[in-house]
């Protein structure tokens, strides 16, 4: 193992190392410049209540490389943006259930740079409590 570590100190120059390490820098940049289209966990703050939308997202490398640190913080999204419907459950809860196109849209919205291509599976809501109401 020595001589190998020898033979390579010996025969790999610096220059070789620094050249490789810039033409691969390189290559990164030009791979990033190319659209994509990933699956992207979107985490959400609606009107309070936090939920994790599966998403899948295109765009250019350079922005889902910046938008993977941006989303990775939570979007706040207000429920007057949204349409939703609401829906009882079996114990006499109230719930609601979100349009995925207007949730869709307010997304795409605050992440302009990126398409979002569609939507999986949207968690039920909790029905807010209005002010005012007896407990």
């Amino acid at each position: 193992m020595n001589k190998i570590l020898e033979w390579g100190k010996k025969s790999i120059s610096p220059v070789f190392i620094a050249m490789f390490v810039a033409a691969f820098i390189m290559w990164y940049i030009t791979k990033l410049n190319y659209s994509y289209t990933t699956d992207y966990n979107v985490r959400l703050n609606i009107g309070g209540e936090k939920i994790e939308v599966p998403c899948v997202i295109e765009g250019k490398g350079t922005n889902l490389f910046n938008y993977k640190f941006q989303l990775s913080k939570r979007l706040r999204i207000s429920l007057e943006e949204l349409t939703y419907t609401v829906v009882p459950d079996d114990f006499g809860g109230l719930f609601l259930r979100v349009d995925p196109k207007s949730l869709q849209n307010a997304i795409s919205v605050r992440v302009s740079d990126i398409k979002i291509v569609s939507l999986g599976e949207i968690p039920m809501l909790s029905m807010p409590e209005t002010e005012g109401e007896e407990q």
